[in-house]
């Protein structure tokens, strides 16, 4: 058996617009509908239902009736067992320029935006509270939701998210340590055979990053090595100056929906509401900075990255 997160939402499933694929070679392909995950239980108001039922992890489609795979071949989910499995884990070298530099970059990339919300804003202490994901290409099943039971730790910043305690402190949400799982399987579906993932966040290097990391870590589990990070608040930001050199760039999520004039569905700072408006400023941002797919991938972080920086703030 294994668990799976269904979803029933108001939201319609945003793909990548056209002209963003042709920008960036056509990263978009054939999606695949899977039956890895059967999504209709969880909703961004806080209404979630935990189902369990027999799911296979096969996907179907153009791409075929082949097992979800990393790096050529079916990967089974790693836990850290102890520290000789930790030494075993070989380095990639420069992962970005070495990717960006492969002729068949759009056909081993899968683009995932994520969010998520916290209890407080302390990385080391707060705790995960929603989480949500959208893979760029569309398709079937490809919106992950839920909330994060935190456990003990209370929420500080309903204010911020209106997620209140008594809507994730339920036995039928799920905690960390029972979430991660099923979100490897979920990015896992989605990604290419023998591809790699980019995980898109806004402020991501400061905040989602390091709180996924940490969350991880506390769970004893690490965070894919074919995984790259991108931070999207960069690429705002220097778009925003572009059009006026003069002035120090604000480029949150909201300035950045206004500027472009968009639309968003659901309440600000909710996780899903957050990635399905992300997805279409990422995808106005990739044209009007004129980038390539490679372009992007050399601007991405490795968990390693984050880490690294993260060792070294805490030292100083």
């Amino acid at each position: 058996m294994c668990v799976s997160i269904s979803q029933v939402s108001r939201f319609r499933i945003h793909s990548f617009g056209s002209s963003c694929c042709e920008r960036v070679h056509g990263w978009i392909k054939n999606s695949s509908s899977l039956k890895l995950f059967d999504v209709r239980a969880s909703s961004v108001d806080g209404k979630a239902r935990w189902i369990r039922r027999n799911v296979s992890t096969t996907t179907q489609g153009s791409r075929g009736n082949t097992k979800s795979s990393v790096l050529g071949g079916t990967v089974p989910l790693t836990r850290i067992i102890d520290e000789e499995s930790r030494t075993k884990v070989q380095p990639f070298g420069n992962l970005q320029q070495r990717l960006a530099q492969d002729k068949d970059l759009p056909k081993l990339l899968t683009v995932i935006v994520s969010d998520l919300e916290t209890t407080g804003l302390h990385r080391k202490n707060e705790r995960i509270i929603e989480i949500a994901a959208q893979d760029l290409a569309g398709g079937g099943y490809s919106t992950f939701q839920t909330l994060v039971n935190p456990g003990d730790v209370p929420i500080t910043n309903t204010d911020i998210h209106g997620i209140r305690t008594d809507m994730v402190s339920r036995p039928e949400v799920p905690r960390m340590e029972e979430l991660i799982p099923i979100f490897l399987r979920y990015v896992e579906s989605r990604q290419k055979p023998g591809g790699y993932v980019m995980l898109v966040a806004h402020n991501g290097k400061s905040f989602d990053f390091r709180f996924l990391i940490n969350e991880f870590n506390r769970c004893s589990y690490e965070i894919p090595h074919n995984w790259l990070l991108l931070d999207s608040l960069p690429l705002g930001r220097e778009h925003m100056k572009s059009l006026d050199p003069t002035v120090k760039p604000k480029a949150s999520l909201k300035v950045l929906q206004e500027h472009y004039s968009l639309t968003r569905e659901g309440d600000a700072h909710r996780a899903l509401s957050d990635v399905l408006l992300l997805s279409k400023v990422f995808q106005k941002l990739t044209i009007d900075l004129k980038l390539s797919l490679s372009d992007l991938v050399l601007r991405c972080h490795t968990a390693s990255d984050i880490i690294a920086v993260m060792a070294k703030n805490k030292k100083a």
